[in-house]
Parts: structure tokens; C-alpha cells; sequence
């Protein structure tokens, strides 16, 4: 029987009522060997995350010195689940001693980390695990870059000695000492760490949905769960939007061929959405596996007549973009046009000083921005074997009387992103939605 590592959101975290269901999953399959968790979730509409308090407790410790206010609600919770779940575990020496920390290192990634440490320190006690904990396997590089290779062999040497464990997500260390977190979500990060090293045979990721849908429900009404997809379409979808699953953390499991099983929590009958490898993916004969975007993009357009025969023209624009220190997500080009298309959240630089650099660089004959602009892309691996898919959108799209400000396809077919100002975004959506899946027919 192989090696399954599971991986446990803030909502699957949240109260006792939670970690008992945790516990039973974990308990029902003895493969189930690893188990990576995160902070704790809301409970309710209102609620506060732990991580968030965290970050409380960290702006409390710059402004006075101390964290006891911020702290005590943190400290509420984790002995109420402690006591819930009539644990004989000191928590009230491991909570003082996690605030001493805290203030001493002033550290906003430590403080942050606090939450997935102490979830994994109750968690392995109640399960009867060992706590294994992320800063003793998962490195950083001084720069704060994740260290993947070396982090795996550290990881696989620690887990072929134990048996069963259980290891926060979200953080790992610098080769100071200092503790270094992921972006936001990066617990999936760390469960896709823990199960390429274990070699498991699927890494569960266990949430609050049942997998993945094909468009955002609160976009469109019920849409379509999807059963199977690949890395591939996964990170066109997570990239766009689509927050199930942290877009980064396919890349551990990826390197060593490991299916991704997402499950829900709260109804485990459900097999939910599994994520394999290209060469393990079972065409189904669907065009489509899933629609997803995001606002608020802005898109520099340069046009120069003869630009196509300009050596180096494009290299050109992007340097004064790395100048700027400023990421690009697309560049759709005609023979005399190149777009460059920036997440109006990176744009750390004033719009005009970033045109007149351009400007000197290739002399344009115009140059025109536009913000406000959301892409939306339409992925699925059948979308290169059937012919009249970007016909298809682009009529339903034109249907809903939008209008299409970009287009953009790349050469693997497997999707088309098109760009429509903000105020259509929900409104395109649900007409590609319903272009190919609103008559309860995938194909």
C-alpha cells in the first residue's frame, strides 16, 4: 500500500468539531501516514482567522512592544479546542512560550507561522503523531527563494524515520535561522513538499469544496464540478483565479508524477477533483475543463509600421519594464503592434514615466494604455482536437453584446484568454459559461 500525505485547511482547522473529523479521516485509511495543516479558519460568518489575528498581534508588537492583546484571542481559541477535545496537553506552556518568541524575534513571518505551529502541536497530540516541525526540514535561500531540491532531501531523510507525523504548513528557514513563510495559502506549498518527499502515491488536499468547478459559482448559478484535470490546466485556472488549490503547489508534486486529490472535509464521501500528470490523463472528449479570470489588468499598446523587422524590439520594451521592476503577464503582437499586459497591482511606477522610457527606447508611432481591463481564459485539453472552439466563444461572447479588447492563445491550444473591460467581467463569464456548458452538456 502506498504513502498517501494529507494536507488540511484553516476551515478543516477551525474548532474541535473540525480536528475531530480531521482525526476520523485520517484514522479510516492507515496509508495516510502524513498530515500538513494549516492555521485556524473562521468558524463562522465573522470570525476571525488565526493567521489574521497573527498579523495583529504583529502590528501590536511594532507599535508597544508586547502582544497581550491580540494575543488572548488566539490564545482563547487553541485552549477551548484543547479542552473541547479533552486533551491532558499543556498548551498553556506552549502558548506562553509562542508569545515570548514572538515578541523577542519581532519577526512578521515568524509571528505569522504561529498559527500552523500551534495546529500541528495540537493536532499530532490528538492524533497521537509525531510533531514534526516545517523550520527543521524546508529551506529558504538567504534571498528568501525556496530551495526545492535541497529541501527534499532533508524532508526525505526526516520522514524515513518516522512512522507517522504531522508538520505545519506555510513556513520553513533561512539559513540564518530566521523563519521564512510562503505567500498567503502556501500550506498547500508545504503539503505538496511533505508528498513529493514522502513519494506518496496522491497528495490529498482536504478544504471546504468538493474539488474544483468549472467557472466561479458566485458568478454562475451551480456550475459543473470538474473530476479530472491536469497540472497543466490546473495552473491556467489557479493562476486566473481560481482559489481552490495555491497555484505554485503543483510544481513538488509535478517533479515526482504525484496525483492531487482535492477533498472536502465536511462531506469525505465525496471523491472530489483529482489533478494528474499529462501522460495519466484520460481524454473524456471534452472541449472544455473550466473557465476562470481576474480584474484589473492594464495594457500598454505600442505601434511602429516595419516594427516586425526592428531587431531586438521587443527586448527593448520588456527591459524598461525590468527597469521599472515590473512583471509582465502576456504579450499578444501583430506585425506592427506588441501588447504588454501588467496586473494593475504590480504597477509600482507611475503610467507616464513608464511610457516615456518606452518611448525613448523604440521611438513608437503611438502608444496607448488601457486599465480596468479583466482577462478570462477558456481552458480544456479538447480544445486543440475540436474545431470552432474560439468561434464558439467569441459568438457567445459577441451574443452578450461584449466587447473583445484582447485575444491571446498559446501555442499548446490548451486555452484562450481574452480581455474585456471590468464591468463585462461577470456578465462574459456566464455567456462562455453557457456557450458550452449551459444546456448540462459538456460537449
Amino acid at each position: 500500500m502506498g504513502v498517501k500525505v494529507c494536507k488540511f485547511g484553516g476551515s478543516s482547522m477551525a474548532d474541535a468539531s473540525s480536528l475531530r473529523r480531521v482525526a476520523e479521516i485520517v484514522r479510516s485509511d492507515s496509508s495516510r501516514k502524513y498530515v500538513v495543516v494549516s492555521a485556524a479558519g473562521k468558524r463562522y460568518s465573522g470570525d476571525e482567522k488565526i493567521t489574521d489575528l497573527l498579523y495583529s498581534c504583529a502590528e501590536e508588537i511594532k507599535r508597544t512592544g508586547t502582544c497581550e492583546q491580540s494575543f488572548s484571542k488566539v490564545a482563547r481559541r487553541y485552549r477551548k479546542m484543547v479542552a473541547e477535545l479533552g486533551l491532558s496537553f499543556d498548551i498553556d506552556s506552549l502558548l506562553a512560550d509562542t508569545e515570548k518568541r514572538m515578541v523577542a524575534e519581532n519577526s512578521t513571518d515568524f509571528i505569522a507561522s504561529r498559527g500552523e505551529y500551534l495546529s500541528a502541536a495540537v493536532m499530532a497530540e490528538f492524533l497521537g503523531y509525531e510533531f514534526l516541525d516545517a523550520e527543521d526540514i524546508i529551506r529558504f535561500s538567504e534571498n528568501g527563494q525556496f530551495l526545492a531540491d535541497y529541501t527534499n532531501d532533508i524532508c526525505s531523510k526526516a520522514l524515513a524515520t518516522r512512522k507517522n507525523a504531522v508538520i505545519p504548513g506555510f513556513y520553513g528557514r533561512l539559513p540564518s535561522g530566521k523563519i521564512k513563510t510562503f505567500s498567503r495559502g502556501g500550506s498547500d506549498i508545504s503539503g505538496s513538499i511533505i508528498a513529493r518527499a514522502a513519494n506518496a502515491e496522491v497528495y490529498e488536499n482536504w478544504t471546504d469544496v468538493n474539488g474544483f468547478m468549472t467557472a466561479d459559482p458566485r458568478i454562475v448559478d451551480n456550475p459543473k464540478m470538474i473530476e479530472v484535470l491536469t497540472y497543466q490546466e490546473l495552473r491556467e485556472l489557479s493562476y486566473m483565479g481560481a482559489s481552490v488549490l495555491h497555484a505554485e503547489s503543483i510544481f513538488p508534486v509535478k517533479q515526482g508524477g504525484i496525483p492531487v486529490n482535492i477533498r472536502n472535509t465536511f462531506e469525505p464521501e465525496n471523491p472530489g477533483t483529482l489533478i494528474v500528470p499529462e501522460g495519466k490523463y484520460i481524454d473524456t472528449g471534452s472541449i472544455v475543463t473550466g473557465i476562470a479570470g481576474r480584474k484589473d489588468f492594464t495594457i500598454i499598446l505600442i505601434e511602429k509600421a516595419m516594427m516586425n523587422s526592428e531587431i531586438g524590439f521587443a527586448r527593448k520594451v520588456l527591459s524598461v519594464l525590468e527597469y521599472f521592476e515590473i512583471p509582465f503577464e502576456h504579450m499578444p503582437s501583430g506585425i506592427d503592434t506588441l501588447s504588454v499586459v501588467i496586473p494593475g497591482s504590480e504597477l509600482n511606477a507611475d503610467l507616464g514615466r513608464i511610457t516615456e522610457k518606452i518611448k525613448q527606447s523604440v521611438t513608437p508611432d503611438r502608444i496607448t494604455v488601457t486599465d480596468k481591463i479583466s482577462l478570462i481564459v477558456l481552458v480544456g485539453h479538447g480544445m486543440a482536437k475540436r474545431p470552432g472552439t474560439a468561434s464558439r466563444m467569441f459568438s457567445a461572447i459577441a451574443e452578450a453584446d461584449i466587447n473583445i479588447r484582447m485575444i491571446d492563445q498559446g501555442s499548446s491550444e490548451l486555452s484562450i484568454i481574452v480581455g474585456v473591460e471590468n464591468h463585462d467581467y461577470e456578465a462574459c463569464i456566464k455567456a462562455i459559461y453557457n456557450g458550452f456548458l449551459g444546456t448540462g452538456k459538456i460537449s
